[in-house]
C-alpha cells in the first residue's frame, strides 16, 4: 500500500479519535499495527498538534470570554481550573518523561484498558439515571479532570477524554459541561505534551529523525485537522442529547475483537 495511503489512514484515525472518548493513542497504535507499519513518535505528535488546534474555532465563545472577561469572577475561576488541572497533569507528565516512561505498544493492554472504559461509561450512565445534573465546575472536579488524564497518559487505551468526563459526570457535572471542560483541560496539555516531544525530537534527535519525511507529515497533519473539527463539532451537538452509552458499547465491542484476533 503506497505510504501517501498508510498516512491519510493514520490522519483519519487521529482526527476522529482524539477527542472522541474512545483513545486515539490506542487507535493509532492498534492502526499501524494491523497496516504493519511503524511511524516515528515526531509524526505521531505532529499530526495530534494539528488535529487539537483545528477544534479551536468551535470554542470561540469560552475563548473569547478568556480573552476579553478575564477580570470577571467567573471567568477567572473558570481559568484558574483549567490552569490548576493543567499544571498538575503537566508536571508529574515531565517527571516520568524525565524517567523515561513508555507506553506500551502490546494490544492486550489497550484492550483491557478498552473494555474497562466501555464498561465504566455503562456503568455511570446507570448510576446517572434519573438523577439531577449541574453545569458548576468545582476544586474536586479539577483535581479529579487532572488524575483522570494522568491515569490516559499512562495507559494506552484508556482515552484522556474518556477518563476525565466519567469522572465528571459521577461527579455530577452534566455531559455538554463535562465534555467543554475536559476539552479545555486536554487542549493546551496536549500541545504542552506535543511541543515538548517536538523540541526534543530536534534537539536531541533519535536515529533516523533526520530523515522525517515532512511531506507525509505535513499531509496527515492536515487529514487530522480536518476530521477532528467534524469530529469534535458532531460530537459537542450529540452530548446535548444523548448518553454516552453508545461509546461504552463501541469500546467493548473493540475490545472483544482484539482479544479474538490475538487468539489466531
Amino acid at each position: 500500500m503506497p505510504d501517501w495511503i498508510n498516512v491519510v489512514l493514520l490522519g483519519i484515525v487521529e482526527g476522529i479519535t482524539e477527542f472522541i472518548p474512545v483513545s486515539s493513542t490506542g487507535h493509532l497504535l492498534l492502526t499501524e499495527h494491523w497496516l504493519h507499519i511503524k511511524e516515528s513518535d515526531l509524526f505521531n505528535v505532529v499530526i495530534q498538534c494539528g488535529a487539537v488546534l483545528a477544534v479551536l474555532p468551535l470554542f470561540s465563545d469560552r475563548l473569547k470570554q478568556f480573552l476579553f472577561r478575564w477580570r470577571e469572577p467567573a471567568t477567572m475561576d473558570y481559568l484558574l481550573k483549567i490552569a490548576v488541572a493543567f499544571g498538575i497533569t503537566g508536571a508529574v507528565g515531565f517527571v516520568l518523561d524525565k524517567k523515561g516512561f513508555k507506553l506500551s505498544e502490546s494490544p492486550t493492554p489497550i484492550a483491557i484498558a478498552l473494555l474497562v472504559g466501555g464498561i465504566a461509561f455503562l456503568a455511570v450512565e446507570l448510576f446517572l439515571r434519573g438523577k439531577k445534573v449541574n453545569d458548576q465546575i468545582t476544586w474536586t472536579i479539577a483535581l479529579a479532570v487532572a488524575i483522570g488524564q494522568l491515569i490516559a497518559g499512562t495507559c494506552p487505551g484508556t482515552s484522556r477524554s474518556g477518563a476525565t468526563i466519567v469522572f465528571c459526570l459521577l461527579l455530577g457535572l452534566s455531559r455538554p459541561a463535562a465534555t467543554e471542560f475536559s476539552f479545555l483541560v486536554g487542549i493546551p496539555t496536549m500541545l504542552a505534551a506535543g511541543g515538548w516531544k517536538i523540541f526534543k525530537a530536534f534537539h536531541h534527535p533519535l536515529p533516523g529523525a533526520s530523515s522525517e519525511n515532512w511531506g507525509m507529515v505535513a499531509l496527515g497533519t492536515l487529514v487530522a485537522a480536518v476530521v477532528s473539527f467534524v469530529a469534535v463539532k458532531w460530537l459537542l451537538r450529540y452530548v446535548q442529547t444523548h448518553t454516552f452509552n453508545a461509546f461504552g458499547w463501541y469500546r467493548i465491542a473493540l475490545a472483544m475483537m482484539i482479544f479474538f484476533l490475538l487468539k489466531f
